[in-house]
This record gives structure tokens, sequence and C-alpha cells, in this order.
């Protein structure tokens, strides 16, 4: 596909939005890397709960009386457990409590965590499901054992209930909790962009997270469009994993799943759908064409837009060659029910931008059209 010519940037003239809170910052370096504009828009906050008496409390009752298993459901969760122990000076009693637990990992960035703390995993969940883990632990008995369950912030999932029924004794940590988005109206303006063509990609790190920015799409009107170009390969909807994928799975949204549950296999799933031909392009006769809500990719060139240009070239290209009139390209403008002059204006710097007339047709008294010869 074009953008194969541009592999150290691949994501030029896309616009990302990454739709979540927890290592955003990473994630963006990352992509602004391959060329991306990226601006965040968390659906949903994590509030730490470092001063938790009640997190403290049970900390020193596992101190007091050791766990025999340990089950980490998220990386940041353990990471802010061992953190809120440090700040109370419990870290060093606590971690020898723990050194002789069975770790129990739900998915690879459990994983990492319990490996950076200094533990080792005995078992790692591969669907990153609670229910797994619960599974493979009864399966291996639990009556009798002290199970120390450190939950994610969408809560317990049924995990410890299912514990207990078998005999468990289980001690629950609430590390964290989902919150409220920092900025609303940021989160409201991703998903409309998202709709009108002026982001090409929205990355998700939770499912809580990707469920709150579906229900905000729903309120703002803009998931069916969301949902149509989501389905024609316009926008790239991307989850970090099988779990975060799922709300996309019921609102019927197309979603590409991370390889691994891992940040860098995110970045390396949004490069790949860009450089692979994971994106639709259009030969015309000014060549091969690829639309992006900064530009244009024309036979490998990448040509920058301005806002007005590009949504008319977005409109013009999912006509594939059938002619709009200057009002339905009007509308597609930015401030919307723009005049003719307007759309002959953002025309005419289409066609500069694109080097040359080629590509987009005047039909006389009725408006334009794309050069299509062929499409994908």
């Amino acid at each position: 596909m074009t953008a194969a010519s541009l592999p150290d940037e691949a994501l030029t003239g896309c616009t990302i939005v990454i739709a979540a809170d927890r290592r955003a910052g990473d994630l963006a370096k990352a992509l602004e890397r391959r060329g991306a504009a990226v601006y965040r828009a968390p659906a949903l906050s994590i509030l730490h709960a470092a001063d938790d008496e009640q997190l403290i409390e049970r900390s020193r009752a596992l101190i007091a009386e050791p766990p025999d298993v340990v089950v980490v459901t998220t990386g940041i969760g353990l990471r802010g457990w061992m953190d809120a122990a440090h700040e109370r000076g419990l870290h060093e009693p606590l971690s020898t409590a723990l050194q002789d637990a069975r770790f129990i990992a739900r998915g690879p960035k459990a994983h990492g965590a319990v490996q950076q703390a200094g533990f080792a995993a005995r078992w790692v969940a591969a669907s990153e499901t609670s229910a797994e883990v619960a599974e493979y632990l009864i399966a291996g008995g639990v009556e009798g054992l002290r199970i120390a369950v450190q939950h994610h912030g969408a809560g317990a999932d049924g995990l410890d209930s299912l514990l207990i029924e078998h005999g468990a004794d289980v001690v629950p940590l609430t590390v964290y909790r989902w919150g409220p988005p920092p900025d609303p109206e940021v989160v409201r303006r991703s998903a409309q962009q998202a709709a009108s063509g002026a982001v090409d990609a929205v990355l998700f790190t939770s499912a809580p997270g990707a469920a709150a920015w579906i229900r905000v799409a729903e309120d703002a009107g803009a998931i069916r469009a969301i949902r149509e170009r989501a389905a024609n390969g316009r926008l790239l909807l991307a989850a970090v994993g099988p779990i975060t994928a799922a709300p996309f799975a019921e609102a019927a949204l197309n979603v590409k799943t991370a390889v691994r549950g891992r940040l860098g296999s995110l970045v390396r799933c949004v490069v790949d759908h860009f450089a692979a031909g994971g994106t639709p392009f259009a030969t015309t006769a000014a060549g091969e064409l690829e639309v992006r809500s900064g530009g244009a990719l024309l036979d490998g060139r990448f040509a920058p837009l301005s806002p007005s240009s590009a949504s008319i070239l977005g409109a013009l290209f999912d006509a594939r060659g059938r002619v709009l009139s200057r009002e339905e390209l009007g509308r597609t403008l930015p401030r919307g029910g723009e005049s003719a002059h307007a759309v002959e204006m953002a025309i005419a710097r289409l066609r500069d931008g694109l080097g040359g007339a080629d590509a987009v047709r005047t039909v006389v008294k009725r408006g334009y059209r794309l050069t299509v010869s062929e499409t994908a």
C-alpha cells in the first residue's frame, strides 16, 4: 500500500486519539515518533487509593497472616498497592509476607508488574479474564487457602464470591477505582471528530474506558457514522487486548485488537493498519490516493491539506466517483453550511495541494467528483 514507502513516518497525516488515562504519555510519544498528531481524551479517570485506610488495614492483615496465593488483575493495581505500602512504611514487611505466596497474573501486563515488583508468577491467564483465573484456582483446590485478590477499577467480577464458595479465605484489595473523565467535553469532541473524519484512529487500553467512550458517542449522536467509518476502514478503533475489545463487539463496531496485550503491540497494530494496506485507497487520474485527516497520500507522497480541503477530499473519496453538489460538499466543511464560494475555494486549495486538477473533476452545473478508476 502507498504508506509502505514511509516506514519511519507511517502515521504522517494521521490524527490519533488516545481514549485512556494510564500510560497515555508513553503511547503518545511512540505514535508521534511515527509522524502522528496525537491528543488525549480519557473517557474515565483513575482514582488511586493510596490513602485508603481499608487498603492499608488489609495490607497489615496480610503481613500478620501471609497469604498462600496472590491474584494480580492489573499491572497498575499491583504497582499502586506497592506504592501505597511504601508511603506507609509497610513495603519491606509486606514484600517479606508475600515472598512465599503463589502469584497468579490476569494477563501479560499483570505478569510484567509481578516481575517488576520482584516476585515470580506461577501462572498467567491467557484470556486475561477473572473467569479463567477462578477456573484455574478452583481446579487446583482452594479450600482453606488464604488468597489476596487485587481488583481492577471495575470491581471483583465475581471472583471473590466464587473463591469463597469453594472454601477460600479471600482478602480483597481495591487499589484504584474508575472516576469521571477529566474533561467530558474533550471526550465528546473526540467522538464527533471520529464520526466526521477529523480523526483517523481512537485507541483504548481498558474495557471500562472503551464502554464509556461508546456511551459518549451514542449520546452525541455520532455512533452511526463511527460504525460506518470503522466498517469501511476509514476509522481505526484499536484495543490493547480482547477484554478491552469486548464492548465494541457488543456495540457492533469493528475493532482491531493488538496481538499481545501490551502498549508496544498496540502501537504496532496501528502502524501496520496504516502502513500495510489496512486503509482504503482509490486509483485516480492523478495516481493512487489514500485519505487522512491531515491530508492525502498520492503515489506515496504526502500532501498536507487544510481542514476544509481534507473534509472535501474525504467526502469525494467516500462518494467513490459519484458527483457531489456544492451544497452537499458545503455540509462537510468544518463549520457546516458553507457558501458555494467557500466550497470552490476549498476545491481550489485541494487541487493545489494535490499538485493539479487531475484528481478532482468539475461536472458543469452539477458539482465535483473524484476521478476514480479503481478502489479498494
